[in-house]
């Protein structure tokens, strides 16, 4: 099994890194934190021209027909440059789920021109399917929605939700609702790595027969949050790799009596526990990507990496913190807002609580 990126992904991530690293810096990113919409059309415009929103989609539905392993290579550096632009929630996640059943919007999705929210947690704060609990009615014109859906990331500016919902049979089903849809009321929020996302309260909500984009998605559905989950992964690695560097480099240069911090044993320790933990983390990563690629990945592995990520992340993060001192904990540096996003990327699908007891209980007897 081949753990290297080919020669193609290290071309596009070399790309991708050079553009992140002249036009995406930590200031411009607090920047288009704080304007109201919390992303910048410019960014993601410019994502579009570098096939980012076609890479995850197949060639059939007009992308570029990516592997698993090619949005991993991505959202790695995503992370790394702490990008805030829905690409995973619009190009992965709704546009990958919508590729597969011929919806007739994925063009405005590709263009960049409107951008899709994935609506599934219900508040369990797990990505089991089981816990879906909103109710799609039957009507004479397809089927009224009312229920409420959490942590819908970039619903305020999206175009569309794809919303997951139970069918009178009890089957999965998968809707597609406008943003501005009567009955749907959305309560915005920022997220904890400064995100947005909303709280959406679905009161009747009409649901005509072109919405149902699929009757029966339990598969589909379970297959895309396995998908985002790894490229979450990756992202949370990526971040993970530069706050190693970040506070070795500070440790190499801020001096105490006379001398870098570094040079202290108590340091010295801390920074190779931090090493170790990204290795354990990308080696990791790497490892049930490529199962992924060849279909080989079961539910267990990806959980496993997601506990791992988790715990190996928060471990990390909380160590550049302390070893920054005071200063870790300011909003001006970037070390706090890395840990802030590895803790959310913990959060999402569940948290490494949740995935090692998923672990546990795939052990065979």
């Amino acid at each position: 099994m081949d753990f290297t990126f080919t020669q193609e992904q290290t071309m596009l991530r070399e790309a991708l890194s050079r553009f992140l690293g002249q036009h995406y810096t930590f200031e411009k990113r607090r920047r288009i934190v704080a304007t109201p919409a919390g992303q910048s059309p410019e960014v993601w415009g410019q994502l579009r021209d570098m096939g980012l929103l076609a890479l995850p989609l197949p060639e059939s539905a007009g992308g570029l027909g990516g592997s698993i392993v090619d949005v991993v290579a991505v959202a790695e550096l995503l992370g790394q440059h702490l990008v805030v632009e829905p690409w995973l929630a619009s190009a992965v996640l709704s546009a990958g789920l919508l590729a597969k059943r011929g919806e007739t919007r994925l063009p405005a999705l590709l263009e960049g021109e409107a951008t899709a929210a994935f609506a599934y947690e219900e508040g369990s704060g797990t990505a089991d399917l089981a816990q879906v609990a909103m109710r799609a009615a039957a009507t004479a014109t397809g089927h009224v929605l009312n229920g409420e859906k959490h942590l819908v990331l970039g619903a305020e500016a999206a175009s569309v939700l794809l919303v997951t919902a139970r069918l009178p049979d009890g089957r999965l089903g998968l809707f597609l609702v406008d943003r501005d849809a009567p009955g749907l009321s959305l309560r915005s929020y920022t997220t904890i790595d400064g995100r947005r996302a909303a709280h959406c309260r679905f009161e009747d909500v009409a649901a005509g027969p072109d919405a149902l984009v699929d009757a029966d998605a339990e598969a589909a559905v379970a297959g895309a949050v396995r998908a985002a989950t790894l490229a979450l992964c990756a992202e949370a690695v990526g971040a993970m790799g530069a706050l190693l560097e970040i506070t070795a480099s500070y440790a190499g240069t801020r001096k105490q009596f006379g001398v870098p911090i570094g040079s202290f044993q108590v340091i010295a320790h801390r920074l190779a526990d931090m090493k170790l933990a990204y290795v354990k983390a990308r080696s990791l990563l790497l490892y049930t990507a490529a199962l992924a690629e060849n279909d080989a990945a079961s539910p267990r592995d990806v959980s496993l990496l997601k506990a791992q990520v988790g715990r190996l992340g928060r471990a990390l993060g909380e160590s550049a913190v302390q070893i920054h001192g005071g200063v870790g904990m300011t909003d001006e540096l970037s070390v706090g807002h890395y840990l802030k996003r590895i803790l959310f990327v913990d959060t999402v699908f569940g948290p490494s609580d949740y995935h090692l007891q998923r672990v546990g209980a795939a052990q065979p007897a």
